[in-house]
């Protein structure tokens, strides 16, 4: 209870009473809380005075009477209900209350201030000045309001939702079976498109900020536009519907075990037969995904691991094998060693390729001894490896990054041909973060955005609060697989992790949430926003402690699939039997031609910056 003695039934702090939404300035943003408390009482006026049990700037105080329960909807009827709870001067905003009873509506807009803001409006049709939960928790916020009343969607405006009272059966309610939208309705995807913001908060549910930021501009709906309200609820052209798919509120999650790392692979002969095969292929890739692989055994092991050799492989076989390996490569090589200047100087792609790599070539890991100096073989190998690799796969050739993914290789296998075999499989993993679309990168943060959103709701809300929520900061990450971010030696242990494809194919958007999640307390706490949080993550580079983060990961794989989960969120995971694959792929088809390349261009300019 509170110092009133009122069952206090929800409290957040750091929320933002705008008195003038359309200016920015220090003068209109007023700090405060918002509660809501449970009154007793017998019908007739509620206090509307109201001791917080300390002094903010300001505080909204939603009162709920246990036993007053209206059985109409509600009604716009002539009245000065607001008066009584608020002040008359805006400027000098106290405590001030709002019983529910009286609460007509709700509606989420996007000012010119550029940040989304939650306005409710009274019975008697007056606005409560805008609120903005610059820390989260306005989910919360309307999770704790629906215990006592419902919410529907104004037939009138996709951004408006109506206050309705329901009976005491309907407590009870979860929060997914409010029907906030009907599903087979016309405008669903259209109320997506003008403001995926304010359909989020109507269905409670969410479709990925990364979507809101990637739609060209031309298609969201600004809160002051000349549209009418008749035509709020108009689909919008067919080849403007991106094909979204609502996703609920996060699953209700269990408690997360504790997750222990193992013993690293150090006997390779015991898992080989008389004839050299590997007799348990899957025992070898959960011991390399538990503890990973001591560095004598790296090797061989990668070239298992990266489908140079096939498990069940003889060693004469293997020999075979890297004897036309080799052959092809030299055969490759030749290719463009014997092109001359004369064919490249009309050859602008080929030439392109060539004054890439040189570049990145002199600035990949040139701390490492294997490919520092000036004069180092090591870098002449990597040139090399690299050019050929445009004549292996020439539609694909160079894009910044590939020297990232080769270096560890050539170090380890200290030969030319093996570790180009090892990239080409290691690219057949990772090939479509490097085409020039960037689908599979979009995809991929969108995936991401979707497992955080199931894991840690609050820490979404705070990072679509600070222009965060498309996750663009990862983008790194999930590009070159972290190789930034960690010590040379650690990206070889998570690597050979990632490259067992266990406990899914996803495994590295777990790493990144497991990071994410390690660093809520510092986002929020220090309130950071989107320069802040850029500069921030960008400032994790060496910092991680891998075993945390790979426990960590692991652990948040366990605890998921022990709960139920939204479909969506089950098919990042693998958890899902993808029976309609095809009509997903025509879907995803059809979505990455309605995205925008504004955010595609954004995502290459954030990687050459960090």
């Amino acid at each position: 209870k509170n110092s009133g003695g009122c069952p206090l039934i929800f409290e957040k702090e750091g929320v933002y009473l705008h008195t003038n939404a359309k200016r920015s300035n220090q003068d209109t943003t007023i700090p405060g809380f918002i509660r809501i408390v449970e009154r007793d009482g017998e019908g007739g006026e509620e206090e509307t005075k109201f001791d917080p049990g300390y002094e903010p700037d300001w505080a909204v105080i939603s009162t709920v009477k246990q036993e007053r329960r209206q059985e109409h909807p509600p009604v716009r009827e002539k009245g000065t209900v607001l008066n009584s709870y608020l002040s008359d001067d805006v400027r000098q905003w106290g405590s001030f209350s709002l019983p529910l009873s009286e609460l007509y509506s709700l509606r989420r807009a996007r000012f010119s201030l550029g940040r989304n803001f939650l306005v409710l409006t009274t019975r008697g049709g007056d606005p409560l000045p805008p609120l903005h939960f610059q820390r989260g928790g306005a989910r919360e916020l309307l999770k704790a309001m629906q215990r006592y009343i419902r919410l529907a969607p104004s037939p009138m405006d996709g951004r408006l939702f109506l206050a309705y009272p329901h009976d005491s059966g309907a407590l009870s309610q979860s929060f997914d079976e409010l029907h906030l939208f009907d599903d087979t309705s016309a405008d669903l995807v259209s109320r997506f498109i003008q403001d995926p913001y304010a359909t989020t908060f109507g269905g409670f549910s969410k479709v990925t900020n990364f979507f809101r930021g990637a739609l060209p501009h031309t298609h969201q709906e600004s809160p002051f536009s000349n549209r009418s309200p008749q035509d709020a609820h108009c689909p919008h052209p067919a080849d403007e519907e991106p094909g979204f798919e609502l996703i609920t509120c996060g699953a209700e999650l269990g408690p997360r075990p504790q997750v222990k790392r193992g013993k690293p692979l150090d006997n390779w002969d015991q898992f080989l037969d008389p004839e050299g095969r590997v007799t348990d292929p899957q025992k070898v890739k959960e011991l390399v995904f538990r503890g990973g692989i001591v560095p004598s055994l790296r090797r061989e092991v990668w070239k298992f691991l990266l489908g140079f050799y096939p498990w069940n492989s003889t060693t004469k076989e293997r020999e075979d094998i890297l004897r036309v390996k080799t052959d092809e490569y030299f055969r490759m090589k030749v290719q463009w060693k014997s092109v001359s200047e004369e064919q490249e100087m009309r050859n602008s792609l080929f030439r392109g390729y060539r004054s890439l790599i040189e570049r990145d070539v002199n600035r990949t890991d040139r701390h490492n001894s294997f490919f520092s100096g000036n004069e180092n073989p090591g870098l002449a190998l990597l040139h090399d490896v690299l050019m050929t690799y445009c004549m292996y796969n020439f539609d694909l050739g160079y894009v910044q990054g590939m020297s990232d993914l080769l270096s560890p290789l050539l170090f380890v296998t200290q030969n030319e041909v093996e570790s180009f075999w090892c990239l080409t499989g290691f690219m057949d993993l990772v090939h479509q973060n490097f085409e020039e679309s960037q689908e599979a990168m979009k995809q991929q943060l969108l995936q991401l955005s979707v497992l955080l959103r199931a894991l840690d709701p609050e820490l979404c809300d705070y990072l679509d609060s600070q222009d965060s929520g498309s996750l663009c900061f990862c983008f790194r990450w999930l590009l070159i697989w972290f190789k930034r971010e960690f010590s040379f030696e650690d990206i070889l242990s998570l690597w050979e992790v990632l490259w067992t494809r266990l406990p899914c194919e996803n495994f590295h958007l777990l790493m990144a949430s497991s990071i994410l999640e390690s660093q809520k307390e510092e986002l929020i706490g220090s309130n950071h926003d989107f320069n802040s949080i850029l500069k921030h993550i960008n400032e994790l580079t060496m910092k991680l402690d891998l075993q945390s983060i790979l426990c960590g990961a692991e652990a948040i794989y366990l605890q998921l699939t022990h709960c139920k989960l939204p479909l969506k969120v089950q098919e990042v995971l693998g958890l899902r039997c993808v029976e309609h694959k095809s009509c997903t792929l025509s879907s995803s088809t059809h979505q990455s031609q309605s995205l925008s390349h504004t955010r595609v261009s954004d995502f290459k300019k954030l990687f050459h910056l960090l």
